[in-house]
């Protein structure tokens, strides 16, 4: 039959890209495609335009315990050891400085309890003072007369790191490589997926033109996209979503690397932070914001792509409950009301200016340039049984020969650690080996004792 492949993955993001790569290097499998509905492939959320490319390894991320950090900095190394071993160095992947940073007693204490906590999974992590932060980025440290700022500040963090990396190059690699390795691997662009039918032994899948392909088993990897097509086929109908879209604010390249903040643990939602852009030289992001709104996919126009699955999953009494006790906390309610403000013209540039001078004191109004068409949806997926909000990774696993994949957690830095898990479940499904002592070889030798 045309068309016919033995997977097919629904979406052209890292994580797609990703699968679509390991399984063509390290599977039996011998016929892969990726759908994307875009003209070309990473240009939503992998896009550098999207994110904050930051691979994050748990070292600055406040917000993780020493357990998840574990975790997570496996998952990250996979996606450096790549990136390493494939010669991308200041191509797709960059080397800077990086620290997380409290300011004020209260995240001075915290941050030095924290720093001695993390030693044992980074023994390289460095402890900075406030003279050498001055030293390592000074303005941090200095108000706008030439002064120190008045607050201790501590940080924790590397020198030197391969910490920053362009997704959406990424994204390009996987997919070039993979078909070096198969020429019978295939990508279509401007494929958007209206309906996946159950057919013979696998399944089709209908594009909005009514071409069709065809798949023993099909990995959705389609970021906001993904659960609306679970419950397109009676899968996930116990979950909701929160779409939270993130924006960001140019700033002169006044850091010289990534500087993050300590997060409220409260909030799902990454704490301000300062990330010098790979794209465009000599910018400096500031961000992100976080805004909940009733789209899929960022639009230029604030009424435009509103999204009607979104209307369809959400309009229940369970999913209106869980919002409402997100709301009654006053510290919840204060940051989503303040993150409304900063996405209004006039206001939202002096409002968001306090929160960037805790990271830069000395920020003057006019150094703010809202970052127009930066910035992406984040799907939190919204558990309707238990009528709370999921943090982190979830997937839908049907053992039907097809699998959905949403929220990611931490993002696109576990792309790699999601296609190792992904392949093995598809290897297993089509009877095929997995080579997982290669795989571990190339790009995690940490774990290959664990075998």
């Amino acid at each position: 039959m045309e068309n016919e492949f033995d997977v097919v993955i629904i979406g052209g993001g890292v994580s797609g890209c990703a699968a679509f790569y390991a399984m063509s290097e390290y599977s039996d499998i011998k016929k892969i495609a990726i759908v994307e509905k875009c003209d070309r492939l990473a240009k939503v959320s992998s896009s550098a335009k999207a994110n904050s490319q930051t691979i994050h390894d748990g070292s600055i991320e406040t917000n993780y315990t020493v357990e998840k950090a574990k975790k997570v900095k496996l998952s990250a190394y996979k996606v450096r050891h790549y990136a390493l071993n494939k010669n991308l160095q200041n191509k797709v992947i960059f080397e800077n400085q990086k620290m997380a940073i409290g300011v004020g007693e209260n995240e001075c204490r915290f941050m030095t309890e924290r720093h001695e906590s993390f030693k044992e999974i980074f023994p390289n992590l460095e402890f900075f003072d406030k003279n050498k932060i001055k030293e390592l980025e000074p303005k941090v440290i200095l108000r706008a007369d030439g002064t120190d700022r008045s607050e201790n500040v501590v940080g924790s963090g590397f020198k030197k790191d391969w910490c920053a990396m362009n997704f959406g190059l990424l994204s390009e690699n996987f997919v070039e490589e993979s078909k070096k390795l198969n020429p019978n691997n295939e990508v279509f662009l401007n494929f958007r997926v209206k309906k996946i039918e159950p057919r013979a032994d696998g399944y089709a899948l209908i594009s909005e033109n009514s071409d069709e392909i065809y798949a023993k088993f099909v990995l959705v990897n389609a970021g906001s996209y993904s659960l609306p097509l679970a419950q397109s086929m009676g899968y996930g109908m116990d979950l909701g979503c929160l779409p939270v879209a993130g924006s960001f604010y140019f700033v002169p390249d006044l850091l010289r690397g990534k500087v993050y903040t300590v997060q409220n643990p409260k909030l799902p939602f990454a704490a301000v932070h300062g990330d010098p852009d790979v794209a465009i030289k000599g910018k400096t992001r500031i961000g992100p914001t976080a805004l909940t709104m009733p789209k899929l996919e960022r639009n230029k126009h604030w009424l435009g792509g509103i999204s009607m699955e979104l209307l369809k999953m959400d309009l229940n009494k369970e999913v209106f409950k869980i919002a409402l006790d997100l709301f009654s906390d006053k510290e919840i309610r204060d940051y989503v009301f303040k993150n409304m403000i900063f996405e209004m013209p006039f206001f939202g540039k002096r409002k968001f200016l306090k929160d960037a001078q805790k990271i830069i004191p000395s920020l003057k109004l006019e150094d703010l340039e809202y970052a127009q068409g930066f910035g992406e949806v984040r799907p939190q997926v919204l558990d309707r049984a238990k009528r709370k909000l999921e943090l982190g990774e979830k997937k839908i696993s049907t053992g039907k020969g097809i699998t959905f994949n949403m929220t990611p957690s931490p993002g696109a830095t576990s792309c790699l650690q999601n296609a190792l898990n992904d392949s093995q479940e598809i290897a297993a499904y089509l009877g095929v080996k997995f080579d997982l002592e290669r795989f571990y070889k190339d790009l995690s030798p940490e774990e290959l004792e664990n075998l």
